[in-house]
């Protein structure tokens, strides 16, 4: 069946070849699929109205029809081009990779090539028999001789519709051997396909092929591999970073809160969520303290969603070439989209956007953050924007305001029921040996005592005191016990201490801004834990705050 995309093609291609469009350039590593594609319409007299062969040329084949060989006089590229003016019937010829005469990657332009062109461009619009040349190659690079008589025309990768098609495809090719064992359900199949997406078609093929062999049976849980396929992508691109998360949503202790409205969000990019009218959501900007698993929710978001997750750097983006820096964030934003559905995470956003309106890199920095602003705004491909900043008083404005993101979260110091499922995770994962375990037990005593030594602790320092803890029992080669947790915290100065001032002012700024990432519940039982404290010390004062965040739960 073919796709709406593919009929919107053929007819776009058609109606320049019928208005004497002489030269068009499609931009594409596709060439089997365009080349397809492009003799669907020649051979259409619907669409085109007069019908005409489709001749090829390259430069190991040099020109002949389709599927043929052509001579070897043909190969050079101004025999070719001669060919062309002097054939004497309707025709469409394609090029393959003829860029390589215009200059490309630092080698010198063939004058007599660009000469020719031009001459052709004006004499196939004259011709009295229809005739088309259609560049085929995977970069776009014009002369400036050239750019007044070539059209470029996109051609996109495949669409959801094409890979889904390809994937029944295989499955009812492979069914009949009983070789490979198939455990999909209509919405496993929507999400195979929806991973594929931004893969060329023969990319997505090898990719499904590959889940097909590895263990002999295609189920959903192969959407892992065909990410792997696109990571082949990333790691062309020197501005984004792909991340391969190593852990899942169960393994960030707390943010019950934020947990919850991720979770209600997990699958809206599939047609499911279509049925209710609603659009992929935008993306989150989580501010809060420094250490409380801002960073370790991106890697888990990742993960529970099952999207690939690309890590923008943005002093990658800025370059000391003049205008590079905002071709490098069309380049991400284009490469980030390419492979959507994805997870677009930036780290300490703040550092990159700061100081936009200095001036001091001639407006460099503030054109960057407005392709940023504008894309986030308007874009419409399924690109979840995850957003972390320590510092939110650095930010711009512009970029808080609704319709950036979706909601704002804030972080605040975990509270003592988080700390629990904190030293939780972080004992569990560690203590695993019989031999170190030894007499200790991790009972809800242990866990209230060890929450209870924590007050003002962020989750890096819970972390970092279970392992301190650890290494008391390692240097003296024996089992753990709970006198190293307790010299573990009687060395550790908490961040809520040594930065006590601004922490208060990421609160204040929080109370009314922001969505608290931690539940009501566990918020105004701590605040009651705290009241009940008597007295405060003057030291926590600042810790033993009500907790920032406005009062929603999800």
């Amino acid at each position: 069946m073919e796709t709406s995309a593919n009929i919107a093609f053929k007819t776009h291609v058609s109606n320049l070849m019928r208005a004497r469009f002489s030269i068009l350039y499609l931009p594409t590593w596709e060439e089997e699929r365009a080349l397809s594609l492009i003799c669907a319409a020649a051979g259409n007299e619907r669409l085109i109205k007069t019908v005409r062969k489709v001749f090829t040329w390259s430069i190991t084949n040099g020109i002949a029809e389709v599927g043929q060989q052509g001579s070897e006089a043909s190969k050079a590229p101004l025999k070719s081009l001669e060919f062309i003016e002097s054939y004497d019937q309707p025709a469409i010829f394609v090029l393959k990779d003829f860029h390589v005469y215009f200059g490309t990657g630092g080698k010198t332009p063939d004058p007599q090539i660009i000469r020719k062109l031009r001459e052709l461009s004006q004499r196939l619009k004259k011709s009295p028999f229809p005739k088309n040349i259609i560049l085929i190659s995977p970069s776009l690079h014009l002369p400036l001789e050239l750019q007044k008589d070539i059209t470029i025309v996109d051609f996109e990768l495949p669409t959801f519709e094409e890979i889904k098609n390809m994937l029944e495809g295989m499955i009812q090719a492979n069914q009949s051997g009983g070789r490979i064992t198939f455990d999909l359900q209509p919405e496993d199949k929507e999400r195979l396909a929806k991973a594929a997406l931004g893969l060329t078609l023969h990319e997505a093929e090898n990719a499904f092929a590959r889940a097909m062999v590895e263990n002999g049976r295609l189920n959903k849980e192969d959407v892992d591999i065909v990410l792997e396929e696109k990571r082949q992508i990333i790691k062309k691109s020197e501005i984004l970073e792909f991340i391969k998360p190593d852990l899942n949503i169960d393994d960030v202790g707390g943010l019950e809160n934020l947990k919850r409205w991720l979770s209600k969000r997990n699958n809206s990019w599939l047609d499911s969520a279509a049925q209710y009218g609603l659009p992929a959501p935008k993306g989150v900007l989580i501010t809060g303290v420094p250490g409380c698993g801002k960073s370790l929710i991106a890697k888990a978001i990742s993960a529970m969603w099952h999207l690939p997750l690309l890590r923008l750097d943005l002093g990658q983006i800025f370059s000391g070439i003049v205008g590079s820096s905002e071709e490098n964030m069309r380049k991400a934003i284009q490469t980030a989209e390419a492979i959507s559905p994805s997870v677009l995470w930036i780290d300490e956003i703040e550092k990159g956007f700061s100081g936009i309106s200095g001036g001091g890199d001639s407006g460099t920095s503030s054109r960057i953050f407005g392709t940023f602003l504008t894309w986030m705004q308007e874009k419409t491909n399924p690109v979840f924007v995850i957003a972390t900043a320590n510092n939110i008083h650095a930010l711009p404005p512009e970029l808080l305001r609704k319709g950036r993101f979706d909601e704002i979260f804030f972080v605040d110091l975990p509270t003592k029921n988080e700390r629990k499922d904190i030293f939780r995770l972080h004992i569990n994962k560690r203590l695993r040996d019989p031999q170190v375990i030894g007499d200790f037990q991790l009972t809800d005593d242990t866990l209230e005592l060890l929450a209870e030594s924590t007050e003002g602790y962020v989750g890096a320092e819970v972390e970092q005191a279970v392992i301190t803890a650890l290494f008391e029992a390692f240097s003296e080669n024996r089992s753990i016990r709970l006198d190293d947790f307790k010299k573990a915290f009687a060395t550790t100065v908490p961040l809520a201490v040594t930065q006590a001032e601004q922490i208060h002012a990421i609160r204040e700024w929080a109370n009314v801004r922001a969505v608290a990432a931690t539940p009501r519940e566990d918020r105004m039982a701590y605040k009651q834990e705290l009241l009940d404290e008597n007295p405060p010390s003057a030291e926590r004062e600042d810790i033993r705050s009500a907790r920032g965040g406005r009062a929603v739960d999800f």
